[in-house]
């Protein structure tokens, strides 16, 4: 069995961070997303991997921080993807890497508490033609649903429907046979010119072929907006542990679970966790409240900031007060210089007037 990433997206609800950085790449607790994803597979047994990249500096990038896979225990292809013109379109590419072989197709920008083992082990088990991974959310509209029958079976799927018929979304994981090379031939592009996983699994059932499910009741995010990766910052920080391998000066506190890394320095300030603090960071006169993650060879002087991620090499100086920022690598945010307050007024007679000093 293989794994199949898409990791080709363009990232448009992350911009601007996805300008200069694919947003598989954006950091979770210091650590990449994709990162998790990669881990996660390894994990489930899967040792054979296809990246579906886009092209130029992105594809570049997560070949740069991924290689050959060997560190996360997998041997890893590399998949050039054009265009992002549909998932289906990228098992369409990925084809001749995926062979007559059973695949997991994972987004490279979601993130499942628990993993995919227990789905991986029991596809192995029974090998419906296709098995997809659910779970209940409040805005149905912004995913692809399904509908399931009083039996829990899977009748109908939809693509960011304007009137769902059910709650349950689809999360970012797939588990294939080979069966899904055919449908992804029979089918065609969307009104949004992309082909659609989701009409490819239809077709799948509308051939009469086995396609199941799981509903999933634990932690999943799609992280493609700023307010996902900070919830998902917030999730995994919750369970990070505790330790420091940096310099904390005796001016300073930290209270709860905080993580220094190694050559990081903290001098006169106090760190509230969950947070984490990384390699060569220095903080100064300041306080990192809970939920922040500070990334490598940042610099946070005389600055109070909360529930936020700040990208390696960033500068924060003198700010009142930070909360619910991502902040991009090598950015620097500076407090403007105070200027006399002034209020210009024209009043008639008589008139009676308050204002705030």
């Amino acid at each position: 069995m293989k794994a199949l990433v898409l990791s080709g997206g363009s990232g448009t609800r992350l911009r601007p961070i996805t300008h200069t950085s694919p947003k598989q790449l954006v950091p979770v607790a210091n650590k990449p997303v994709l990162y998790y994803v990669l881990e996660d597979i390894a994990r489930s047994g899967i040792t054979e991997v296809g990246i579906v990249v886009g092209v130029g500096h992105s594809a570049d990038e997560i070949q740069n921080a991924v290689g050959d896979g060997f560190a996360f225990g997998l041997r890893v292809t590399y998949l050039p993807q054009m265009a992002p013109l549909g998932l289906a379109h990228a098992v369409l590419i990925a084809r001749d890497y995926l062979g007559d072989d059973d695949f997991v197709m994972y987004l490279g920008d979601n993130f499942v508490l628990g993993g995919i083992a227990e789905p991986v082990r029991g596809f192995r088990a029974d090998r419906p033609d296709a098995h997809i991974l659910l779970t209940r959310v409040p805005d149905p509209t912004a995913f692809g649903v399904a509908e399931l029958d009083r039996h829990g079976r899977v009748v109908g799927l939809e693509e960011k429907p304007k009137q769902p018929r059910s709650d349950m979304a689809l999360v970012g994981v797939y588990l294939f046979t080979p069966a899904v090379h055919e449908a992804v031939r029979a089918i065609e592009p969307s009104w949004r010119g992309e082909l659609e996983i989701t009409h490819a699994i239809q077709w799948l059932i509308d051939s009469g072929h086995d396609v199941r499910s799981t509903v999933i009741t634990g932690y999943w995010k799609d992280t493609g907006n700023v307010p996902d990766m900070l919830e998902l910052n917030r999730s995994v920080l919750e369970g990070i542990e505790p330790r420091t391998e940096g310099s904390v000066d005796a001016d300073s506190q930290v209270i709860g679970r905080v993580r220094i890394e190694a050559d990081a320095e903290v001098h006169g300030s106090r760190i509230v966790g969950p947070a984490v603090i990384g390699v060569g960071a220095v903080i100064r006169d300041s306080y990192v409240g809970p939920y922040t993650s500070i990334s490598d060879n940042c610099r946070i002087d005389d600055t109070e900031i909360e529930f936020s991620i700040v990208l390696r090499d960033a500068h924060l100086y003198g700010l009142r007060r930070v909360r619910d920022s991502l902040i991009g690598r090598s950015a620097t945010v500076t407090s403007m210089p105070r200027i006399p307050s002034s209020n210009r007024l024209v009043l008639g007679d008589h008139s009676e007037v308050q204002i705030s000093s």
